[in-house]
C-alpha cells in the first residue's frame, strides 16, 4: 500500500487537500496528515472526518515561529520513520519539507502566495517540485510547475462543492434574504509583517452602510470588539462556504476567503495593503471582473456602494463563472493524477 503525507500549515491547506485525501483514501492509498494547530485548522478536519496528528500550536511572532521550526520539523521527522511515506505534498511546509529531505523522500508543495517569501527560500531547496497556478508572478526556476487553475478550485470547482440551503436556516436568514460577509485577519502570518488593513473607524462606516442593505456577519481571526460582537459568524467553520455561497457580497482583509467568495461567482471585495502582490488577484479582476483590491478604503467603498446599485448582480457574476470555469482546471484531478503517477 502507498503511503502519503500531507502537512497542513493553516485552514485553507485543509480545503486545499481534503478532496485529494478523500480520492486516495478511497483508492486504497494510506494517507497520513499532519497539521498545525492554527485558528480552525484542526476543527476543520474533524468536521470533515480526516485524522490527523497535531503538531502543535504556531506562534504569534516571528521569534515563536523560528522555536518552532526545528520542533515540528523533529516532530514530522518521527512521524516519518514510523509510517514511511514514499511522497510528502504541502502547501509550502518548510518543515515537512526539511524533514522530507533529511530522510530521502520527496515533497511536491501546491502554493499560490507570491509574497510568501520567507517561507518559500526555507521549503524550496529541500522541494522536487513546486505547483503554481499560471498568474503565479514569480519564477521558481526548474522544479515550478504551472498549471491552469487556482488553489480553491481543488474544493470550490463544481464538481465537488453542491451548496447546502439548509445553511440559510442556521444562520437565522430567510431565503432570498440579503445578507454580507466581513473578514477580519489578525496580520500575524510572516507574510503579514509589514502589511495591514481596515481602521476601526473603516469597520464602522462599511458596517453601517451594509446594514441598510441586509444583515452583516463578521469572520474574525482576532478578538473582537464589544461593539462588533453581535455580528460575528457563529456556525461551524466547514459550512463557511455554504454561507458564502448565498451571501451577496463578501468584503475583507483575508486573501483567501475573498478568492474564495470570487469563485463561487458572488462579488468579492478584498481590502489590503499587499494590493498588487498576488496573481491570482489580478487575474480574477483583470480578466473575469469577479474579485476588485484595493488598498484604499475609500475607493473599496465607492466600488461597493456601485455594486449595491446593481439590480441582477448575482446573475450577472455567475456568467463571468461560467467563463472562468471554461478556461481554468479541476485542481483536485490534478493532484490525484500527479500522485498515481
Amino acid at each position: 500500500m502507498k503511503s502519503i503525507l500531507f502537512c497542513i500549515g493553516h485552514p485553507a491547506h485543509v480545503h486545499l487537500f481534503k478532496n485529494t485525501i478523500r480520492i486516495l483514501n478511497a483508492r486504497g492509498y494510506n494517507v497520513i496528515v499532519v497539521s498545525v494547530d492554527k485558528e480552525v485548522s484542526l476543527s476543520l478536519l474533524r468536521g470533515y472526518s480526516i485524522q490527523y496528528t497535531s503538531l502543535g500550536k504556531t506562534g504569534r511572532n516571528l521569534i515563536s515561529k523560528a522555536f518552532n521550526y526545528p520542533l515540528f520539523t523533529f516532530k514530522i521527522l518521527k512521524i516519518i520513520l514510523k509510517k514511511r511515506p514514499k511522497i510528502s505534498m504541502s502547501a509550502g511546509s518548510p518543515y515537512l519539507a526539511l524533514a522530507s529531505w533529511i530522510i530521502g523522500i520527496p515533497h511536491y508543495a501546491f502554493i499560490d502566495t507570491e509574497h510568501a517569501k520567507l517561507a518559500i527560500r526555507m521549503f524550496l531547496p529541500f522541494t522536487k517540485k513546486v505547483f503554481t497556478p499560471s498568474c503565479f508572478k514569480s519564477d521558481l526556476g526548474k522544479k515550478q510547475i504551472r498549471y491552469d487553475g487556482y488553489h480553491e478550485l481543488a474544493y470550490l470547482h463544481p464538481n465537488y462543492f453542491k451548496p447546502n440551503p439548509n445553511v440559510l436556516k442556521e444562520l437565522g436568514v430567510k431565503k432570498g434574504e440579503p445578507y454580507f460577509i466581513l473578514r477580519f485577519v489578525s496580520w500575524a502570518a510572516s507574510h503579514d509583517v509589514g502589511h495591514k488593513g481596515l481602521t476601526i473607524e473603516s469597520k464602522r462606516e462599511l458596517i453601517k452602510l451594509l446594514n441598510k442593505h441586509g444583515q452583516v456577519f463578521i469572520s474574525s481571526e482576532k478578538t473582537l470588539l464589544g461593539e462588533f460582537e453581535k455580528y460575528r459568524f457563529s456556525l461551524p467553520p466547514e459550512k463557511m462556504h455554504d454561507v458564502l455561497f448565498y451571501s451577496n457580497m463578501y468584503i475583507g482583509e483575508g486573501a483567501t476567503m475573498a478568492s474564495e467568495t470570487a469563485l463561487l461567482g458572488i462579488p468579492s471585495i478584498y481590502l489590503s495593503s499587499l494590493v498588487g502582490t498576488m496573481g491570482n488577484f489580478i487575474e480574477l479582476e483583470k480578466r473575469y471582473g469577479i474579485c476588485y483590491s484595493y488598498s484604499n478604503f475609500n475607493k473599496a467603498l465607492k466600488k461597493i456602494k456601485d455594486l449595491l446599485e446593481i439590480p441582477d448582480l448575482k446573475e450577472v457574476w455567475l456568467e463571468k463563472m461560467e467563463k472562468l470555469l471554461k478556461d481554468k482546471i479541476d485542481v483536485t484531478k490534478l493532484m490525484v493524477g500527479f500522485v498515481e503517477k
